[in-house]
This record gives structure tokens, sequence and C-alpha cells, in this order.
């Protein structure tokens, strides 16, 4: 029997910059994208959030992915950064939800422990293993396309792990 291909989005919300990897899992594991959804600092948090919605809308459409895997932060230096981010989540979500994707959210320390086996591992220790699990030439440049790609390797081991639709 063939494995099945499945493509997951992996999503590093934010306000200013929102992370994120597409990755397709299957008998040979392939990034099909990653990068930044920017948005202008100038712009009113709503237009900002359009902007989210409006890129996400087309990378949904584009790569039309299997699960959404998100990377969730609990804990905020300060609450100015807490409340953007949890409104560019809330958008990313309802988008998705909209699409009837499931959405699977993990820790950084889950996303650790599934990349590198320790949940306290450095940031770069991290983006070394994303690069080689992925074969890409170069560790991702952006903090937020690197997280998201990590979170789309811990969602598929999650699945993986769990046979909630991987078939050997």
């Amino acid at each position: 029997m063939k494995k099945r291909k499945i493509v997951i989005l992996g999503i590093d919300p934010g306000l200013a910059t929102t992370g994120f990897g597409v990755v397709r899992f299957g008998k040979k594991t392939k990034c099909l994208s990653y990068g930044l959804i920017k948005t202008e600092p100038f712009l009113d948090s709503g237009e900002r959030l359009k902007k989210i919605q409006r890129e996400l809308q087309k990378i949904l459409k584009k790569y039309q992915p299997d699960f959404v895997a998100i990377e969730n932060v609990y804990f905020f230096k300060n609450i100015k950064t807490a409340i953007p981010v949890s409104e560019a989540k809330g958008v990313i979500i309802l988008t998705c939800s909209k699409k009837r994707i499931p959405i699977h959210e993990f820790t950084p320390l889950q996303i650790k422990m599934a990349i590198v086996g320790y949940g306290r591992a450095e940031k770069k220790q991290v983006q070394r293993m994303i690069k080689e699990i992925l074969n890409l030439k170069e560790v991702p440049k952006e903090d937020d396309a690197a997280d998201a790609l990590g979170a789309c390797i811990c969602c598929f081991r999650k699945i993986k792990t769990n046979k909630l639709l991987w078939k050997e």
C-alpha cells in the first residue's frame, strides 16, 4: 500500500510578521514554500489583520493543506505583544476553520522536543535540524518562517505517532 502524501501549513502568528511554511510529507519530504506575511506598522490593526487574512487565503488556495500547525505562545514578556499576536492568531484560526482544515496548536517546547528531542534546545540548533530534516540548502533566514516549518514537522510527527491519517 502506498503512503499518502500529506501537506501541512505551519504558521507562527504575529501582527507585524506572520511566518509560514508549507511541507509535503510522503515517501520524500519536500518543503514547498516558506516566508513571511508582513504588515506595515502605519496601518491600523484592522487593515493589518485583513492583509494577513488575504495572504493566508492565497496560500491555502495554492497549497490546499491537509492540516494547519500553529505555534502557540502562552507566555509573553509584555501585554503589548500578547494582544496583537492573539488577534492575528484569531484571524488565522477563523480563516482555516472556514476552509474546514484541521488545526493543531503546539508550544515552542513541543516543537523543540519533536525536532531536537530536547525542549530547551537553542534556536540555532533547532534551525539546523529543520534544515537537515527538510533537506534545505540553507537555514531559513527569517526566524518566524523557521518556526513555522518547525510547527509542520511537529504536526507531522504527531499525526504519524497517533496514526490519525498515516497509513503504511
